[in-house]
């Protein structure tokens, strides 16, 4: 099995056309697709989890 296309944080910046405080703020009223940690800190979004947030967003 595959594993799952993960994008960093510009990436899904520059795909939505959003500043990065916008997009905290997004995250901070829990309406940001779904982010994930990594333990060296930096942050990853799921192609799948962005896909699914993008379309509940329609």
């Amino acid at each position: 099995m595959a594993r799952p296309q993960m994008l960093k944080l510009p990436e899904v910046l520059t795909e939505l056309g959003m500043s990065r405080p916008a997009f905290y703020r997004l995250r901070a009223r829990g309406k940001a697709p779904k982010l994930l940690k990594l333990p060296n800190g930096q942050i990853r979004v799921r192609r799948t989890d962005l896909d699914a947030w993008l379309a509940d967003c329609e």
